[in-house]
């Protein structure tokens, strides 16, 4: 058993998928490293910041080398499909938009830039080594086994004067509970795998309920409608019983719900709120008309608008209206078209079957362009580039003919 378990992280091409190989574990590294300032660098932040990005790289040089010998999945076949293209092309925009950007730092600047990049690295090498899905599965299964530490992380931390757990200033309820909503998709993808991630999957429903999120918790009944309305691995009971006890668990949490809806309603226009948030994106697209053509650049969000009253926002709080801002028409151009081709990928004739990957690709996919409505990603995107990657890679390589 010991022997199999070492075999399984050092052979890259050892048909296995588990949290404990080496995709496994930069899977977890994803789940887990929102989390890594708010444990360990509350007193300096800075550091933090500088420490999660130095892992990202370290990550990258071992995984070089862990691949390192003859691919089953090169770099030219990648670039033929059109999303993982247009992702790399997002890349080298934001690369680029480095040589006009307003940032107060553009070391600094370069240094978050390398994050996503890392990731997309990352994921891509992890691909190219051994079956690839695999390494997909593998990759999955240690990122929902992050986010549910991350979860246990902020059930264990005090909870906020608002009532919401985490830390406004170190591991925000907002990205606690987009974490736990990707992970509930991804759990019933990883369902047939065992039971394991069914009752995984329900701990990350009741922690994205208990982050009182509004907008990763409406994004994902969104996603999940469209996902029971269109799997038939569920039998019409099963779904039945399923939104029975989604409505036993609102029933249980209502007065804290209850609770929550008055202090939110008493905060008034404050620029966090829903509410508030029209002025962000007013104020936004005042400065992103400033520079319509090419935009501020790449975090310059923070350096050019001002902040709203005691609130620093550090986005646009739209996904479109941050990609116009930062980097023009272009971004706005790139973004869509990127979105766009994911749809098309999931529509082709030879995908139509409702697969579990494709379901909950689509299901993800939904949800992603929802939150982009209201929410966007300082340097990503609202559907994370490295997941983004690693499904669309993976469902045009299980379409290709074996080697």
């Amino acid at each position: 058993m010991i022997a199999h378990s070492i075999n399984a992280v050092v052979q890259p091409n050892l048909r296995t998928s588990s949290a404990f190989t080496v995709p496994g574990i930069i899977g977890i590294y994803f789940g887990l490293r929102a989390c890594i300032t708010f444990l360990f660098f509350q007193a300096d932040p800075q550091t933090g910041t500088q420490i999660s990005l130095a892992l990202n790289f370290l990550l990258l040089v071992a995984v070089a080398f862990y691949v390192a010998g003859p691919v089953t999945f090169t770099f030219r076949r990648a670039w033929s499909i059109l999303p993982f293209r247009l992702v790399v092309l997002f890349l080298v925009l934001t690369l680029v938009s480095l040589t006009w950007s307003e940032a107060q730092s553009i070391p600094v600047a370069f240094a978050y830039w390398c994050a996503p990049a890392a990731d997309v690295a990352l994921v891509f090498l992890l691909l190219q080594a051994g079956p690839i899905q695999d390494a997909f599965d593998s990759l999955i299964k240690g990122f929902v086994a992050g986010v549910a530490i991350l979860a246990l992380i902020a059930w264990a931390a005090p909870t906020m004067p608002d009532l919401r757990i985490g830390s406004d200033d170190f591991l925000s309820p907002n990205v606690i509970g987009f974490e736990a909503a990707l992970g509930v998709l991804l759990c019933q993808y990883l369902a047939p795998h065992g039971s394991r991630w069914k009752w995984l999957g329900a701990a990350l429903a009741l922690t994205l309920l208990r982050s009182l999120s509004k907008t990763s918790i409406f994004v994902f009944l969104f996603a999940e409608a469209y996902f029971l309305t269109r799997t038939t691995t569920l039998t019409r009971t099963r779904k039945l019983a399923l939104i029975g006890a989604a409505a036993l668990v609102l029933l249980v949490f209502s007065s804290l719900l209850i609770r929550y809806y008055d202090l939110y309603i008493n905060a008034g226009t404050q620029a966090e709120t829903l509410t508030g948030r029209t002025i962000i994106w007013f104020t936004s697209l005042n400065f992103a008309f400033e520079e319509p053509w090419l935009g501020h650049g790449f975090h310059s969000f923070h350096s050019v608008v001002p902040a709203f009253g005691p609130y620093q926002a550090w986005h646009a709080h739209n996904e479109l209206l941050h990609q116009f801002f930062s980097y023009g028409i272009p971004g706005v151009v790139l973004v869509i078209a990127l979105y766009v081709s994911l749809i098309r990928q999931l529509r082709q004739p030879r995908w139509m079957p409702t697969t579990s990957l494709n379901l909950v690709a689509r299901a993800l996919l939904l949800m992603t362009i929802a939150r982009g409505f209201v929410e966007a990603e300082r340097f990503d995107l609202s559907y994370p580039l490295w997941a983004m990657t690693a499904i669309t890679l993976t469902l045009a390589k299980s379409q290709e003919a074996p080697l």
